[in-house]
């Protein structure tokens, strides 16, 4: 029995992609939170996951912005085109995926989900294992000694 596709695409494929993982990881804090917090949360911790939440958003929509600017795929399972070393990407080598983390981070602070904190540590694991080392190893292959340089200079993370 074959795997079904679309556009060339598995549906395995379709459905690997961070935000999939990140939404799975939304869920289970929100879980989280309405089993060990059944009360509302602090007003600050609300603010300081709403903070966090919206860096997170900002993160990508630069780097979203400078993958359109460099006419470049944003798709995780694909190899750029461009090796993009400004803006955003200047401060840290994957934005985006940070982005997620501080998006999951202001989840777990604004719903009061402490005992999820372990979520952001598995997602952070989930996410360099199928998503940001084999992103590299193609950055590596397509971009040789100028994705080497941009190792030296800039952060996996920050």
């Amino acid at each position: 029995m074959g795997l079904l596709k679309a556009n060339g695409m598995t549906l395995q494929k379709m459905f690997d992609l961070p935000p999939v993982w990140l939404a799975g990881a939304l869920v289970l804090v929100w879980a989280v939170a309405r089993v060990t917090s059944p009360d509302s949360p602090h007003p600050a911790a609300m603010l300081v996951g709403a903070v966090l939440v919206g860096a997170g958003v900002a993160l990508m929509v630069a780097a979203i912005a400078a993958f359109r600017r460099h006419d470049t795929t944003v798709v995780p399972h694909q190899t750029p085109d461009a090796l993009i070393t400004d803006g955003i990407f200047a401060w840290t080598r994957n934005p985006i995926y940070l982005g997620d983390v501080l998006v999951l981070a202001g989840a777990v602070c604004g719903w009061a989900a402490w005992a999820a904190v372990p979520v952001i540590p598995a997602f952070i694991w989930i996410v360099q294992r199928r998503f940001i080392a084999p992103e590299e190893a193609r950055m590596k292959q397509s971009f040789g000694a100028a994705f080497a340089a941009y190792v030296e200079k800039t952060g996996r993370w920050v």
